[in-house]
């Protein structure tokens, strides 16, 4: 119901209902193995009524010309709280086990090793999430600028491989530190932060979209965690229709997906100049193109 501009408001509501389903069910339908149920549900229930009185106020007051803006916000509220979950699993798990991580490791335990390496890839692509999108979010309003520093592809790439190196050091038990895994998120929001700042408005949908997938995949690696198949299948749904959404409007615009990975995008700081030779975006037409400008041209 999406796909039309005519059904999409229906399409939102039922969408809507189910998730309520979703929330209500996991609430009140949650047992684990010596049958007990969730507790503290009037924090769960003031949570819920906070949010949603929250996000109420944010989408009746916002105008449509800034739904962007809005969109990328709540992408980024998404993605923090898919942060917080690797997090608070993780703090969890190391208060109920005796000896640290060492001694989990110790045991050869491939699902200790499974969950931990889930933990951190949630914490990792939530919070770039969260950063990019509240970057994304602030340059769509105009209080943010384009933004480039020197070399910006290379210290992109070099950060996320330490990312990577840190996450693995930490999982494979070489450095036991809980302060490791903070670290791993602070520099995870810094990436976040390089990776939107030197893209134009221009292209800024693009990202949008690309963070989008990235909340959809923090998401269903909480579903891992929990083992819960709601927010596992939500998770993989939101992520494989960002992605391909993503793919699609690079080929739109001409652009490789490569290059928004590694924020090589034209338009913005990055795609300044000295104001010699050509200016603007250079876009190669193809057959079906040349001939759709001539029969324009010519009357065709």
């Amino acid at each position: 119901m999406l796909g039309s501009p005519k059904s999409a408001r229906k399409g939102n509501l039922i969408a809507a209902f189910g998730m309520t389903i979703a929330i209500f069910g996991t609430i009140f339908l949650y047992e684990d193995e010596v049958g007990n149920h969730l507790h503290n549900l009037e924090f769960i229930f003031g949570g819920l009524a906070l949010g949603t009185g929250i996000g109420w106020l944010m989408a009746k007051r916002v105008q449509m010309t800034a739904m962007p803006q809005m969109v990328s916000f709540f992408n980024g509220m998404g993605g923090a709280c898919a942060a917080l979950i690797s997090v608070i699993e993780y703090r969890h798990l190391m208060h109920h086990t005796e000896g640290g991580l060492s001694a989990l490791l110790a045991n050869g335990d491939a699902d200790i090793l499974t969950r931990l390496s889930i933990m951190y890839a949630g914490l990792i692509i939530g919070a770039i999430s969260f950063s990019g999108s509240i970057i994304a979010y602030g340059k769509l309003e105009g209080k943010i600028k384009d933004k480039m520093l020197p070399g910006q592809q290379f210290i992109n790439i070099g950060l996320f491989l330490a990312l990577l190196v840190l996450a693995f050091l930490s999982v494979s038990g070489i450095i036991e530190s809980d302060m490791l895994l903070y670290g791993v998120g602070a520099l995870a929001l810094l990436y976040g932060v390089l990776f939107v700042m030197p893209i134009g408005g221009a292209d800024m949908p693009v990202v949008i979209s690309l963070l989008n997938s990235f909340t959809g995949v923090a998401a269903a690696f909480g579903g891992f965690l929990y083992d819960n198949k709601v927010m596992l299948i939500g998770g993989i749904l939101v992520g494989s229709a960002g992605t391909l959404l993503t793919i699609v409007m690079c080929q739109a615009m001409n652009r490789s997906l490569i290059n928004v990975l590694i924020g090589n995008f034209g338009g913005g700081a990055a795609g300044g100049g000295s104001g010699e030779g050509p200016q603007g975006s250079v876009k190669s037409l193809r057959v079906p193109s040349h001939y759709y400008l001539l029969s324009k041209v010519f009357g065709l």
